[in-house]
């Protein structure tokens, strides 16, 4: 039995009619018990506090250095453009305005789209995205033509004269390009290299851009390492003067480069020359993307074209010489 109210004419008493609409509501849900009812609609949350959500749950499984670069890319890129959005009102006419509003900064958003593809793949498994509406599948990145600079024989001797006679007040600027110049190696991979990593002949690296990677050393790399104190494991091997931090590279790099009449040349474009080397000596690819660490075989593709002018110069040599030989005029 269940009571409704109070019936008469007294105060807080309940009318005839209130009663039966009362006892209509009760009837309904009576009835209604045990059976299926619409789920619950998902709160939708804003893209800034998405990103929030996303960051907590899904950034653990990144390596450090990616988690720093995605987070400074979430905040100064992705949050601006999207923050005020709904993360189920994101669409592809969004995705495609952003990218149009980047083409002066292409590198920033070839770096940034695929964190946010991540961001919407992850949102549809939260269930604040329906299954297979990633706006920013398909949409392409600026194809950017990448700048390749390699030293020739004469650079090379200008630039091993000045790391010969040049001093600097930190002792370990010198040994950490000539690390560069004999390795290959990423200058992020060299400055931030720790005494137990290294396991001569090798470096063996626990984290790079492309993950664990070890970088074989030769003769001259071993002699480097060997003319230098080693330290405490955990210390780094090329620290900063004053502290124990990664060397800065970079700003010594700028010095070196001018006094060697060698203002166009990066930092990166030693290891683009030790790959053209490598390749005029007549190092397979495969061999030179294992020795550069690259993930891919596509990524070391982009020398290929250094081994076909290589063997074009060779052919231009042999006919020459046939020619010669047949007393034809090249």
């Amino acid at each position: 039995m269940v009571t409704l109210g109070r019936a008469g004419v007294a105060a807080g008493a309940l009318s005839a009619p209130a009663a039966r609409a009362a006892a209509r509501r009760l009837l309904i849900k009576a009835t209604l018990v045990d059976l299926p009812t619409a789920p619950e609609q998902k709160k939708i949350p804003l893209f800034v506090d998405y990103a929030e959500e996303f960051w907590i749950d899904y950034s653990p499984r990144w390596k450090p250095s990616t988690r720093t670069s995605s987070r400074s890319r979430i905040d100064q890129l992705l949050i601006p453009q999207f923050g005020v959005f709904p993360v189920d009102m994101i669409a592809r006419s969004d995705i495609n305005r952003w990218r149009d509003s980047m083409a002066e900064r292409e590198g920033s958003f070839n770096r940034a789209i695929p964190i946010m593809s991540v961001m919407m793949q992850y949102a549809e498994k939260l269930g604040y995205r329906a299954k297979g509406t990633n706006p920013c599948r398909g949409v392409s990145r600026f194809k950017r033509e990448l700048p390749e600079r390699y030293l020739s024989a004469d650079e090379y001797r200008r630039l091993g004269s000045v790391l010969a006679c040049h001093e600097f007040a930190n002792p370990f600027v010198i040994p950490a390009l000539l690390m560069l110049i004999y390795t290959g190696a990423r200058s992020s991979e060299i400055a931030t290299l720790r005494w137990r990593y290294v396991q001569v002949p090798r470096l063996a690296l626990p984290d790079s851009k492309t993950g664990p990677k070890s970088i074989y050393l030769n003769p001259q790399a071993v002699e480097v390492m060997n003319g230098l104190d080693r330290r405490a494991d955990d210390q780094l091997v090329f620290p900063a003067m004053h502290r124990e931090v990664p060397i800065n590279l970079g700003e010594h790099w700028i010095r070196i480069r001018r006094k060697a009449a060698l203002p166009d040349v990066r930092l990166h474009d030693l290891r683009h020359s030790f790959a053209s080397v490598a390749i005029a000596k007549g190092v397979p690819l495969a061999t030179i993307g294992k020795l550069l660490g690259h993930a891919l075989p596509e990524t070391t593709a982009r020398y290929a074209h250094l081994a076909d002018d290589i063997i074009s110069e060779s052919a231009d040599r042999i006919c020459s010489s046939l020619a010669g030989a047949l007393g034809i005029a090249a």
